[in-house]
């Protein structure tokens, strides 16, 4: 049998924000993301940094014109990511997956909505 964390009732953790727990020596990030709740391991793995706390945004795109000319970045709203304040890698805030090398991944909990209560089991 896994333990829970609780986390937050649902209206203490609105759709776009965060929420850190401990879990012994452990940080989880729990994220409500257009109705969804994700919660991943807050260690970046690239160094070890806090990677949950870093900012959300779309995933950098790189601009190509027609004839592949190189035209600048933009960002994929539709695409979110995560990015660790450390040295800026980024993790899809859906799957964990690090967007330089999909094979890496976050660790994931799995998220347990009880009623109006939000837990983690770990």
């Amino acid at each position: 049998v896994m333990a829970e964390v609780f986390v937050a009732k649902v209206a203490d953790l609105p759709d776009g924000e965060r929420k850190i727990v401990q879990h012994g020596a452990h940080d989880i990030g729990v994220f409500h993301w257009d109705g969804q709740f994700y919660a991943y391991a807050n260690m970046c793995l690239h160094q070890g940094g806090p990677a949950c706390e870093g900012v959300v945004k779309g995933k950098v795109v790189e601009r190509l014109g027609p004839d592949k000319s190189y035209l600048g970045q933009t960002y994929d709203h539709n695409d979110p990511h995560i990015v660790c304040p450390w040295h800026g890698y980024e993790y899809d805030i859906k799957t964990g997956e690090c967007a330089a090398d999909r094979r890496l991944r976050l660790k994931k909990y799995n998220v347990v909505r009880r009623g109006e209560e939000i837990y983690v089991s770990v």
